[in-house]
C-alpha cells in the first residue's frame, strides 16, 4: 500500500499513523505544505491507495492571505478526487474539516474548545461500524481543537465527547474524519505545547483544557493502539461491503 500525507505544519506531524505505516511496510510520500512541497497532481493520484490529510492551526476557511502556502480549496479538491477514485481517505482534526466541506458540509464551532486527553463514546452506529467497534464504548484520546468536523448528507457519527459530539465521522465507505488526535505521542506533544503555549494558558480556565503537564504526562499507548487497530482494518476494507 501507498500511503501520502498532507502535512501542514512542522509540528504537526503523522506520529502513531506514520509509525504504523512504516511498521506495516507501506511506502510513504509526503506534501509537506509549509515547505512548500505541491500538492500531487491528478495522475499521481494513481499511484495513491491512502491519503492522509494532517491538522494544523488553519480552519477550511483560511485565506493564502492569512497562510500563502495553505490552499484549502486545493486540498479539498484533491480529496474529493480521491474519494470519487475509490482511494482510501483519512482526515485528521483540520484534515477532517477539508474532508467534511469537500464532501459538501459546513464545518462549524466545537461546543467547547478541547485540548488535553478526555474519553469519547461510540455512538449506536459506531459500535457496529467495523473500523472503530474495537474502541469499546470508551476511549480516552487526545483533542486540540475549537471548531469541528461538518457533516455532508450520507455522513454518520460515530463517536462523540462530552465536550464535541462530532469526534468520528464516517464520511463513504472509503472517506474516515478524526476530529480528535489518535496519532498524538509524547514526542509529538512536545512539539504542539512548545508551538503553542499561548493558546494553553489562555483556555487554562476552560472545563477541557489541560496543561502542558497534564499532557505530557499521559500514556498515549493505549489510543495508539486502537488507532493502529482502525488504520490495519481501514487498510484491508474493501468497500461498502465491508460496513455493515
Amino acid at each position: 500500500m501507498h500511503v501520502h500525507f498532507v502535512i501542514h505544519m512542522e509540528f504537526e506531524l503523522p506520529g502513531a499513523i506514520q509509525t504504523w505505516a512504516a511498521s506495516r511496510g507501506h511506502s510513504m510520500t509526503f506534501s509537506r505544505v509549509f515547505a512548500d512541497e505541491p500538492l500531487p497532481r491528478e495522475r499521481a493520484i494513481e499511484g495513491i491507495d491512502m491519503l492522509v490529510v494532517m491538522g494544523g492551526p488553519q480552519a477550511p476557511s483560511t485565506t493564502k492571505a492569512e497562510y500563502p502556502f495553505f490552499d484549502s480549496p486545493a486540498e479539498q479538491e484533491l480529496m474529493a478526487q480521491c474519494v470519487r477514485a475509490g482511494k482510501k481517505v483519512l482526515g485528521v482534526c483540520l484534515g477532517a474539516q477539508l474532508l467534511g466541506e469537500a464532501l459538501g458540509g459546513k464545518t462549524e464551532g466545537s461546543p467547547h474548545k478541547e485540548i488535553g486527553c478526555f474519553p469519547i463514546s461510540l455512538t449506536e452506529a459506531g459500535r457496529v461500524d467495523p473500523m472503530v467497534a474495537h474502541f469499546g464504548e470508551k476511549l480516552t484520546v487526545a483533542h486540540w481543537h475549537g471548531d469541528m468536523v461538518g457533516l455532508p448528507e450520507g455522513a454518520v457519527v460515530l463517536a462523540g465527547s462530552e465536550g464535541c459530539p462530532r469526534q468520528i465521522v464516517r464520511f463513504a465507505p472509503n472517506a474516515y474524519g478524526l476530529q480528535c488526535h489518535m496519532e498524538f505521542t509524547r514526542d509529538l506533544v512536545g512539539l504542539m505545547t512548545d508551538a503553542d503555549e499561548n493558546e494553553l494558558r489562555e483556555g487554562a480556565d476552560l472545563p477541557f483544557v489541560q496543561s502542558a503537564e497534564e499532557l505530557h504526562a499521559y500514556d498515549y499507548s493505549e489510543m495508539n493502539a486502537a488507532l493502529e487497530g482502525f488504520l490495519d482494518r481501514f487498510a484491508a476494507a474493501n468497500g461498502a461491503e465491508e460496513l455493515l
